[in-house]
């Protein structure tokens, strides 16, 4: 029975440990849940404690991967971008936990949390409140409203999954183009798409 729960525990991480919008991570403790009749407090509790330990992960190897892919100048800018948000003190935090408990990917949160090399602290706790009351209240309302499994597939890619993955786009697409630091500084709004890393390039192509 625990090797279920483990199941649980790596699906969630596993889904929230990619730099790009997946399908939520409590689709997979749902389908889980109802699949295999798991008590539904610990698929909880384990799914968002994989969900954390994806999020974390992610945070520690996104720096790197993006010193490869992106050019300095961006890599500076959303790590001026970090600062701002980190001089807001507990505005940001309480901005963090409103994000965590809305119907949106995480995904572009923790990509810009990394490239701005926030230490992981600053953005988990609070994270982890609003991912626990939000996967509390999506898990319940999977559990009361899938009568069988056909239903709760049916339902994962409803447009309402659809939309949370365009609206994850759209952010990722808003943190990598819009140029922050002109934005913030100048309050004038600009795009950028020469972000890349050349050097990145010059070995793809060798």
């Amino acid at each position: 029975m625990w090797t279920k729960y483990l199941v649980v525990f790596i699906g969630a991480m596993l889904v929230d440990v990619v730099p790009f919008p997946f399908p939520p991570a409590f689709t997979v403790m749902i389908f889980l849940q109802i699949r295999y009749d798991l008590n539904i407090w610990l698929v909880i509790v384990i799914g968002v404690a994989g969900s954390i330990l994806g999020r974390f992960i992610l945070t520690l190897y996104i720096p790197k991967l993006s010193g490869r892919i992106f050019n300095k100048a961006k890599n500076e800018d959303v790590q001026f971008l970090g600062d701002k948000l980190k001089q807001k003190g507990w505005k940001s935090q309480l901005a963090i936990l409103t994000y965590s408990l809305l119907p949106l990917p995480t995904t572009p949160l923790f990509l810009a949390s990394g490239m701005a090399k926030m230490k992981p602290l600053y953005i988990i706790p609070a994270f982890t409140i609003g991912k626990f009351a939000s996967d509390t209240a999506a898990v319940f309302m999977g559990d009361y409203a899938a009568k069988n499994t056909a239903e709760l597939i049916h339902g994962v890619v409803s447009w309402k999954s659809i939309l949370g993955l365009v609206l994850g786009l759209v952010l990722i697409f808003a943190l990598l183009f819009i140029d922050w630091r002109t934005l913030l500084q100048k309050k004038k709004f600009q795009l950028k798409f020469d972000i890349w890393n050349k050097k990145s390039k010059e070995q793809s192509r060798a």
